[in-house]
C-alpha cells in the first residue's frame, strides 16, 4: 500500500508533538535527488550492505508494493551500489522509492526512471557481488535510525522517517 506523498514541511510544522517525542525524524540534509519522481512515500524495507550491491538487486526484483528500500551502504564513496539496470526493475516492481547512504552510477538512466532515488552522489565504478549484507535490520542513514516498517516520506526539502504512517 503506497502512501499519499506530503509535503514534509507541512508535516514537520502539523506533528511537532511527534518531533519532541522522536517518533517523526528528519534526515540530515546529505543527499542529491535522482529521478524523475521528486516526491515519495511509503513504508520503509532496510538492507545494510557494504560496497556490494547483490542484495539491493535482489530486493528490487521483489514486488515493491508502494514501498521504499532504504540501504545503509556505510556512506562509501569508493563505488556504486545501486545503477540504472535495478532501478528500472524497481520503477517496473512497484517500489516508490530507494534510499541509498553510498553512491549510484548510470545517473541518466536513472534520471528517465518514474521513482524515487536519494543517494550521497554518483561515482562510476560498480561494487562487488560477495551477495554480504543484512536484510531487515535497523540502520542508522544520515543521523537517523531507521527500522524496517516505519513510514519514509521525501521531497525536495527533505526527507522525513516515522513510526507510523502519518495523514496531513
Amino acid at each position: 500500500m503506497a502512501a499519499l506523498p506530503l509535503a514534509t514541511a507541512e508535516v514537520c510544522d502539523a506533528n511537532s508533538h511527534l518531533i519532541t517525542n522522536g517518533e517523526l525524524r528528519a534526515l540530515q540534509p546529505i543527499f542529491q535527488i535522482y529521478g524523475r519522481r521528486q516526491v515519495f512515500a511509503g513504508p520503509v524495507v532496510t538492507l545494510k550492505v557494504f560496497e556490494d550491491n547483490v542484495l539491493v538487486r535482489e530486493f528490487l526484483e521483489e514486488k515493491g508494493q508502494g514501498r521504499v528500500l532504504v540501504v545503509d551502504g556505510g556512506g562509501s564513496l569508493r563505488c556504486a551500489i545501486l545503477g540504472g539496470n535495478p532501478v528500472q526493475q524497481a520503477q517496473n516492481n512497484g517500489w516508490a522509492g530507494i534510499v541509498v547512504n553510498g553512491c549510484v552510477r548510470d545517473v541518466d538512466e536513472i534520471n528517465g526512471c518514474d521513482i524515487g532515488v536519494r543517494a550521497l552522489g554518483s561515482h562510476p565504478m560498480k561494487a562487488n557481488k560477495k551477495g554480504v549484507g543484512e536484510k531487515h535490520v535497523p540502520v542508522t542513514v544520515a543521523g537517523t535510525r531507521v527500522c524496517d516498517g516505519e513510514w519514509l516520506y521525501a521531497d525536495t526539502d527533505g526527507i522525513l522517517i516515522s513510526s507510523t504512517e502519518l495523514i496531513v
